[in-house]
């Protein structure tokens, strides 16, 4: 086996309460297909402890899995627009 390339084992994850597995490393736009993520949602990691929950972009960008990740997905825009009607 090369050093230099990269690993494809099979990780264990969850995304949006679905058990699924992922090669790793693997990039956000196959998280966003794995997990049947529609337009207008965005797909996040869930972070232990304080702090921000990773958003995870749809793109070809390396993403690197650890066993038992856990995503969900979350409307893009959550406050859509004016609801006052003074548009």
């Amino acid at each position: 086996m090369d050093k230099d390339k990269p690993s494809h084992d099979q990780i264990n994850i969850v995304i949006d309460k679905k058990h699924l597995t992922s090669p790793n490393p693997t990039n956000g736009n196959a998280l966003y297909a794995l997990g049947e993520i529609g337009e207008g949602y965005d797909l996040f990691r869930e972070v232990h402890g304080q702090g921000d929950d990773e958003f995870i972009a749809r793109s070809e960008a390396e993403v690197s899995l650890h066993n038992g990740d856990h995503f969900y997905s979350a409307q893009s825009s959550l406050n859509p627009g004016c609801t006052d009607g003074n548009r």
